[in-house]
């Protein structure tokens, strides 16, 4: 399955990266070494561990888990996240906060876009340079990040929000090759649809294998775009209510980038301008600063 090819290859590409130096500064994760980096990824993966086990979110979270070297903890909760995965088919219930999507293929996309992150967290804290994030991987990403993170999470948690919201309706536009996202962000939240059948087509896998969202799709598929699933049709998929209908004069902006560009901007792992823009540049700051709350 090309998810966990993904997470695979990530978590050793993380692992590989951080025992170069754990005591280094990573500067898109303020106030954290790389071991710091190193035991937040463990602490998720243990965390998804138990949600898949016990059939529900834990209560208590962290356990005290200081007693534990950095990758030694990191190796222990890979190899529970990879059992977990193996033997549990990803349409199974398994409780997450995104409530349209209650499936173990929610958290096998999410723990591989987790692991991609950090991963390059690790390399900018120690390697300088990033490793290539595959096209289709990377446009995945990009879908969870604007439906998921801030679609959803601004209409599921406004309090977080409130400060990062415009006054006022913006529209902007999001390429990645084929893939496109409308948004909308107003001061009741952020609206994102997709293009659905552009999004599969830009994260066709090769033949053999299953595209990075397709265990998250199978599972909530029932789910409907109107709750924040992916439509099993093709078509738009749109986060929160009803999508408006598309504005006379258009986005106010345009944004375009490779899918990994885009991804990493996103996700404000590069600079402000590391993407390509037209348009209002205030209203690109303010996706980029409604962001925040959703990237951390």
């Amino acid at each position: 399955m090309r998810l966990l090819e993904c997470l695979a290859a990530d978590q050793a590409r993380l692992r590989q990266v951080a025992s170069a130096d754990l005591a280094a500064a990573v500067p898109s994760c303020p106030d954290w070494t790389v071991a710091d980096l190193v035991r937040h990824v463990a602490t998720v993966y243990l965390h998804k561990v138990e949600c898949m086990r016990t059939g529900r979110i834990p209560s208590s979270w962290p356990p005290d888990l200081s007693g534990e070297e950095p990758l030694a903890l990191l190796d222990r909760a890979c190899l529970a996240l990879r059992a977990e995965f193996d033997s549990r088919d990803p349409g199974a219930l398994a409780p997450t906060w995104y409530d349209p999507d209650q499936t173990v293929g929610f958290w096998l996309r999410r723990m591989a876009q987790e692991t991609v992150v950090h991963r390059v967290d690790a390399e900018l804290a120690v390697a300088g340079a990033v490793t290539e994030i595959p096209a289709d991987l990377a446009v995945d990403g990009i879908d969870e990040v604007l439906r998921i993170f801030l679609g959803y999470g601004s209409r599921r948690w406004p309090e977080r929000f409130t400060d990062v919201l415009p006054d006022s309706a913006i529209r902007l536009l999001a390429t990645a090759g084929p893939a496109s996202w409308q948004i909308r962000l107003g001061p009741e939240g952020a609206t994102v649809a997709a293009d659905r059948a552009a999004v599969a087509r830009a994260t066709a896998a090769p033949p053999g294998t299953d595209r990075p969202d397709a265990a998250s799709e199978r599972g909530s598929a029932g789910a409907g775009a109107a709750g924040g699933g992916a439509s099993a049709t093709g078509g738009a998929a749109t986060s929160g209510p009803a999508a408006d209908p598309p504005s006379e004069a258009g986005p106010a902006a345009t944004i375009s980038a490779s899918p990994e560009r885009l991804l990493l901007w996103l996700w404000r792992r590069s600079a402000a301008d590391a993407v390509g823009w037209t348009g209002d540049r205030a209203a690109v700051d303010r996706l980029r600063l409604a962001l925040a709350p959703a990237t951390r």
